[in-house]
């Protein structure tokens, strides 16, 4: 057996009964062109088992600007399409990891080099978001995954981290892993538990 199909089995199980956001949902930000051109492709594509891996390839930023519903739906199809091997661009090990440890890159600028940090500590931008760190947000944008689906994540990132012989995000896969995803296996909300949530609001809301 590919070591591959029990986690696409697994991503397909957790993912699969979530109903499309609908297409006023999908976009997250609404900063200039991009964001709408990126999501434009995903709008009435109700089943995400049909997006084609050239397509998500086309649109890979479109994991940074879908709306959380949107990630949430559309985040599958990039992780079965990765897992084999057939993404040349998108990236969903940075969507998954990013904002969890702390990095630095050296730039030279007129002469002088500066040290870019980037990561958990990092501020996100003081002027719009005040105190949050970019570890704030991540774990604020990524709370949207339930257990069964924070198993299937934590399932991927184990296998790309292993099947990487030069080990390039192991440092990032590690810090997401023990500071939030493995976390949120064990204390997330069920499925079942959102599915009791939506019942009760839908019988509150019809005897008003």
């Amino acid at each position: 057996m590919n070591p591959i199909d029990p986690i696409i089995q697994q991503i397909q199980d957790a993912f699969g009964g979530n109903p499309y956001p609908g297409d006023p949902f999908l976009q997250g930000s609404f900063e200039g062109c991009e964001p709408y051109e990126v999501i434009a492709p995903f709008k009435e594509r109700t089943d995400w088992r049909t997006l084609e891996a050239k397509m998500l390839d086309e649109n890979y930023t479109a994991l940074s600007f879908f709306s959380e519903a949107g990630l949430r739906f559309f985040l599958p199809a990039f992780l079965i399409a990765d897992l084999r091997e057939e993404l040349r661009t998108a990236d969903p090990v940075f969507t998954l990891t990013h904002g969890f440890y702390d990095f630095e890159i050296q730039r030279e600028r007129k002469g002088r080099v500066f040290t870019i940090r980037d990561g958990r500590t990092v501020l996100l931008n003081p002027r719009r978001y005040g105190a949050m760190t970019h570890g704030d947000y991540a774990r604020y944008r990524l709370s949207i995954f339930t257990r069964e689906e924070a198993k299937a994540i934590v399932a991927y990132l184990e296998y790309k981290r292993e099947a990487d012989p030069y080990r390039i995000d192991e440092e990032a896969i590690n810090g997401a892993l023990g500071l939030f995803w493995r976390d949120r296996t064990e204390h997330a909300p069920a499925a079942e538990d959102l599915r009791q949530h939506l019942a009760w609001e839908e019988e509150y809301f019809r005897h008003g």
